[in-house]
């Protein structure tokens, strides 16, 4: 059965800048939280989809990978010693420990899975608790890359539509772009993980209309997404405001890696 996309993890040196960053853009940013681990991030949501923006946090005690367990802080930390950029695609799941189990008999990777919880901060202010069930995979071929699914366990406490009335329309999550010198290698992987067929033109379709696309190109790694936006009237005036040169076609807006933060985004009309 297709998943959907659940998340992204943005890999970010400067929590507060980025999260400036996506202001001017005319993204609604949440408030900051913490990682038991340390990790800490800003999130950025939609219907059925968020943006993570995470960073280190100071003194941040991150466990090492090992034989079976694999460490999100140590993904991130390392991800960011060669630069920011969407670090991790995060698909869904309704039962994150049967995810484990499938991707270690699929070959995609023998990871426990890794159970935690935080707290968050509603919009007025008042704190809520939330709690997560994850399942690594990983493509070999593809090291610069993470993958995981995850299971919310008190998701009323998580989703909150003033968070997702965002000032330039954005409504969803839409399209990841995976980079690739050789794409058809990703192919195995990317179906298992997404539980999906890609078809002729290496994409998969999923749940919310997301698609997730394999790309030729000398970046290896997740190079960029897609949000839907109602218009792009908004989202124009926002890039013209922040300075930021884009490109646009008759139904998208795309701002380049460079100027991006590490990855392409693009606004496309839905």
């Amino acid at each position: 059965m297709p998943r959907r996309i659940d998340h992204l993890v943005l890999a970010v040196n400067d929590l507060d800048a980025a999260a400036s960053f996506y202001e001017a853009l005319g993204f609604i940013v949440g408030a900051r939280n913490r990682h038991p681990w340390g990790t800490e991030n800003r999130i950025v949501q939609f219907t059925s989809s968020f943006l993570e923006l995470i960073t280190i946090g100071e003194g941040a005690q991150i466990p090492p990978h090992e034989p079976g367990q694999f460490s999100f802080g140590a993904f991130v930390r390392d991800y960011l010693e060669k630069g920011e950029g969407l670090a991790m695609l995060v698909l869904d799941s309704n039962d994150a420990r049967a995810d484990a189990v499938h991707f270690s008999t699929s070959g995609l990777g023998a990871y426990a899975p890794f159970y935690f919880e935080r707290k968050g901060q509603r919009p007025d202010g008042r704190e809520t608790h939330v709690a997560f069930t994850l399942a690594f995979a990983t493509d070999v071929n593809l090291p610069n890359a993470g993958f995981f699914v995850c299971q919310q366990h008190f998701p009323n406490a998580f989703w909150n539509p003033e968070l997702q009335a965002h000032p330039n329309g954005a409504s969803n999550i839409v399209g990841v772009d995976i980079g690739a010198t050789a794409p058809l290698r990703h192919v195995g992987f990317l179906s298992e993980f997404a539980g999906s067929p890609i078809d002729d033109t290496l994409r998969v379709s999923l749940e919310c209309e997301g698609t997730i696309t394999l790309c030729k190109s000398q970046t290896e790694g997740l190079i960029g997404f897609t949000i839907a936006v109602p218009d792009l009237t908004r989202i124009r005036a926002s890039l013209k405001a922040a300075g930021l040169a884009c490109t646009e076609s008759a139904r998208e807006l795309t701002l380049k890696a460079h100027a991006g933060r590490g990855m392409a985004i693009r606004f496309a009309l839905c």
